[in-house]
């Protein structure tokens, strides 16, 4: 080799900043473009085929994600009507043709109406002994203090008797749902 002829690793370490940037522009602007136009063709197909199949799985993965969310939705709501199923029934008994029947209809547009209304003898008397359960006599110290949901998380610690104590207060003072169906749903199991 003669003298004037150089490593290409030398030669990088000898050029400056800005002379390393020129060259990365250049490769960049020049000689990539003019590499994409004589190759191009021929990789063309491959980049076409490529996107074809990566639209493809996002389809499948998008189908797959409906589909799911479609069912955990149906679940859901069949967990819901239930739920619905059992307070209307606890409401009034929707099945027999005695004095509950005629107020399960009204029960039922009251519930869906968010209004709460009294719809046998045992909840009218249930509305007056909780009126007489004093709030002090509650085992959830500072109830009327709390939200709901902070009462709600404090329920399963409780024994029935100390259950039904706060049953029988909420329902004669605020009357929240989610304290009186956390609270059926602790009873019933």
């Amino acid at each position: 080799m003669s003298d004037q002829q150089s490593d290409p690793a030398d030669t990088a370490a000898a050029k400056s900043p800005i002379e390393q940037a020129v060259e990365q522009a250049l490769d960049v602007l020049v000689y990539a473009p003019i590499g994409l136009l004589f190759e191009g063709a021929s990789l063309l197909p491959q980049l076409v085929q490529k996107g074809k199949h990566q639209v493809t799985m996002a389809r499948m993965i998008g189908q797959f994600a409906t589909e799911q969310g479609r069912q955990e939705a149906e679940k859901l709501a069949g967990r819901l009507q239930d739920q619905a199923t059992t307070v209307l029934g606890r409401l009034g008994d929707t099945g027999s043709s005695g004095p509950g029947a005629s107020v399960a209809p009204a029960a039922a547009s009251a519930a869906r109406a968010g209004r709460q209304v009294v719809t046998s003898g045992r909840d009218a008397a249930d509305k007056v002994a909780g009126a007489v359960v004093e709030v002090a006599s509650l085992a959830i110290p500072d109830y009327d203090g709390l939200s709901a949901s902070h009462v709600v998380n404090r329920l399963a610690g409780l024994s029935v008797p100390e259950l039904e104590s706060v049953r029988l207060y909420e329902l004669a003072n605020r009357g929240r749902k989610t304290i009186l169906s956390k609270i059926a749903q602790l009873q019933s199991s």
